[in-house]
């Protein structure tokens, strides 16, 4: 017998209704739907919720090959949720380039560092691509981070992609323009994210 079949004999036997099986084992009715259509497999832990609430073993619900491809699933899931978390946090450290004093500034004759907000070489124009690379980042990450949290994957690969995209782009720009301090910060910051491409 297959899970959904056990899972639905044993909801039967209570005679509970999806919806208060849903509720007592904190999920959502359309997850129970689900389970027991055979369209899904629950996690672990509510696995461990089905076990304690019909008093019954994991063994009795799943055989162990199948209890083994749910914990490698899930594994892996949790591994990627980490990955997308490690990626929005490093394009967070684009703010790095904003507040650190990496940028030349001239006065009397002397050359002082200085931040983002200070900064007054090269043209407007010059400035306004390095608030703009910047800020893309520092957006790509937070929205990043924003749909891991919701637990939406399914735009974490594109948003992988443009992010990457534009660290390209900004080693490149910091590169032309010559500011060798931004240019370290920028490649350590690619450099971490190209490692998480990589290994995901």
């Amino acid at each position: 017998m297959e899970f959904g079949e056990k899972l639905q004999d044993l909801r039967k036997t209570r005679n509970l209704t999806q919806e208060e099986l849903a509720e007592a084992l904190y999920v959502s009715r359309t997850a129970i739907s689900k389970w027991e259509s055979g369209r899904g497999y629950p996690s672990i832990d509510s696995l461990k919720e089905i076990s304690c609430f019909f008093d019954v073993t994991i063994d009795d619900l799943l055989s162990s090959e199948k209890l083994i491809s749910i914990a490698k699933r899930e594994n892996e899931s949790n591994l990627q949720r980490l990955y997308n978390i490690f990626f929005g946090i490093s394009d967070l450290f684009a703010v790095f380039l904003i507040v650190l004093p990496l940028y030349p500034l001239s006065i009397n004759g002397y050359v002082y560092s200085t931040n983002l907000f200070s900064y007054t070489g090269g043209s407007t124009i010059n400035l306004a691509i390095h608030w703009i690379l910047f800020l893309t980042l520092l957006v790509l990450g937070i929205f990043k981070l924003f749909l891991t949290h919701v637990g939406n994957d399914k735009p974490q690969n594109v948003l992988r992609n443009i992010s990457l995209g534009f660290s390209i782009l900004t080693v490149l720009y910091l590169s032309i323009a010559r500011e060798p301090y931004a240019i370290i910060v920028a490649f350590l910051l690619f450099a971490v994210k190209g490692l998480l491409f990589i290994k995901r």
